[in-house]
């Protein structure tokens, strides 16, 4: 969406608070014996506790099979996107863990994601972690209005190369703030200046993925999740921001 009003910045403003501090909260949870479904029923509870709506749940977007059927998406090593959590999915020590939340707030949606290690992780793990802390901090760094759509896309490409990890192209960031998903799609590579330009209060939820193998994906059998082609592990952090003409603000203040 395109924010026009200081009544609809504010209600994202709140949306975005809310997510924050739930997914903060959550991503503290993530220990070696803890369940993925732990990570979930806490996740929903503090985002109904403060008045939000889990935006996830029962969401059944164009060519789901059925709908999402948790508030939080928990990814571990080489799942990417949209892993279902489970009574039966123990964190394990050094899993990788990527946690993505949605909270709507009277109608206005944010989303956004944390990843961390559980317990101890090895060298590689902390690199992936570390490149995709930096691919999401540059890709923030573009934005603003009049940037264009691939802007993002190519400082996410330069920071990729230099820790030597993968991009999972078929993944990208996305409008949002009425919707989970709006246009314009942001690719997490491309050509500087290329792309449409995007106005002032445009609101965009950005979030690389990458891998420490390559970044070829493949649809599990839950029809949900998302994992590496060639089982290397993966990792994303993501904010929804609002673009200014100085630059963005973070709706989801995270890190």
């Amino acid at each position: 969406m395109i924010a026009t009003s200081q009544a609809e910045i504010e209600q994202l403003r709140i949306s975005g608070k809310i997510l924050a501090e739930v997914l903060k909260e959550c991503i503290q949870m993530v220990k070696p014996g803890v369940t993925t479904a732990a990570l979930d029923i806490a996740a929903e509870k503090g985002i109904r506790d403060r008045g939000g709506v889990p935006v996830f749940l029962n969401y059944k977007p164009s060519g789901a099979s059925y709908p999402y059927p948790a508030a939080l998406c928990v990814t571990i090593n080489d799942e990417v996107a949209h892993g279902i959590p489970s009574e039966d999915r123990v964190i394990q020590e050094g899993d990788i863990v990527s946690l993505d939340l949605g909270v709507s707030y009277n109608g206005y949606v944010t989303d956004a994601a944390l990843a961390c290690i559980a317990g101890e992780g090895d060298e590689d793990s902390k690199r992936l972690l570390e490149a995709a802390r930096e691919t999401l901090k540059v890709a923030l760094s573009a934005m603003k209005a009049g940037a264009h759509a691939e802007d993002a896309g190519a400082a996410v490409e330069l920071v990729a190369k230099k820790y030597k990890v993968a991009i999972v192209e078929d993944l990208g960031g996305h409008g949002v703030g009425k919707g989970v998903h709006e246009k314009p799609y942001i690719s997490n590579v491309g050509t500087k200046g290329k792309g449409e330009i995007l106005p002032a209060g445009m609101v965009l939820a950005l979030e690389p993925h990458l891998t420490l193998g390559k970044g070829d994906i493949v649809l599990e059998d839950d029809q949900w999740t998302y994992s590496t082609l060639d089982g290397s592990r993966a990792a994303h952090f993501e904010q929804t921001i609002m673009l200014t003409e100085n630059g963005c603000e973070i709706l989801t203040p995270l890190l």
